[in-house]
């Protein structure tokens, strides 16, 4: 009798010890480890792989800059961004800036991007193209489409924007050309660093009158991290703005990350991602 209760008893071990040690059970990584949004000038596609919606509040601060919430000054931006499924991939935004005269401005813009190559699983490369639309701080309407590119890998992360933007309005350029890449590499766990770039008004290179006066630069350090076990994501990003050409004409309003005012300045951006799915 004990001899079939220590057998019994055995067996019950064995499966529990079994159930306990599934690949259900064992994650190596956890699912909310990567950071829907790490960049803060470049927008990267998402997958069926990760997390599917997220909200993603920034904020940031500039002197002789411009931002797509402000000028001069203090900027708060709210976006949303989701997996629709069929490798495509919504983004939208609403701003609001606080100018350092003490004036008060908004803008938004959305757009619908689509992985042509890859974008069905999360490592790997992916390239697409977007379709969107904007209003800036003057109610200045536009239509705008950008190349993305990214790849992903277990200790390091990429993405790279090319956007071409046609406003409706006389006084601005007939197509303004925007591009961006950052670059991340793994330091230690989930806290990746590395360098982002953003380059605005490129035509400044070959147009002597360019609308938003001139070509502009801005490189610097950025770093990401995404706890385990946590729905939250931190970026942090900025650096110095270079003004590599000069145009004689005034700049406008249109929407900017960078300086519009002909002298070299800073800015520094902050954002947290909630994922929601």
């Amino acid at each position: 009798m004990k001899r079939e209760l220590y057998l019994v008893l055995s067996l019950l071990l064995l499966s529990l010890a079994g159930k306990a040690q599934t690949p259900t059970d064992v994650k190596p990584f956890n699912e909310f480890a990567t950071a829907p949004q790490p960049f803060l000038f470049s927008v990267n596609t998402l997958t069926g792989s990760t997390p599917y919606w997220s909200l993603n509040y920034s904020g940031s601060y500039g002197e002789r800059a411009a931002t797509p919430f402000g000028y001069n000054g203090v900027d708060q931006q709210l976006a949303v961004k989701g997996y629709l499924g069929n490798q495509l991939t919504l983004y939208a935004n609403a701003a609001v800036g606080f100018a350092r005269d003490g004036g008060t401005t908004s803008a938004q813009q959305a757009e619908v991007m689509h992985d042509f190559i890859g974008g069905k699983q999360l490592f790997g490369p992916r390239i697409g193209l977007s379709l969107g639309g904007s209003r800036d701080w003057t109610n200045v309407k536009a239509v705008f489409s950008r190349i993305t590119a990214s790849f992903d890998a277990a200790s390091w992360k990429f993405a790279g924007n090319l956007r071409f933007e046609k406003a409706f309005d006389k006084s601005r350029d007939g197509i303004d050309l925007v591009t961006s890449f950052g670059f991340h590499h793994r330091v230690a766990g989930q806290f990746f660093a590395g360098v982002e770039a953003l380059g605005e008004d490129l035509e400044g290179f070959w147009e002597a009158d360019e609308a938003e006066g001139g070509a502009k630069l801005l490189v610097g350090p950025s770093v990401n991290y995404a706890p385990r076990g946590s729905r939250f994501a931190f970026s942090v990003c900025g650096g110095p703005i270079f003004y590599a050409t000069h145009s004689n004409v005034i700049p406008s309003e249109a929407v900017r990350d960078l300086s519009e005012v002909g002298q070299n300045g800073y800015t520094v951006r902050a954002q947290i991602s909630f994922n929601i799915h």
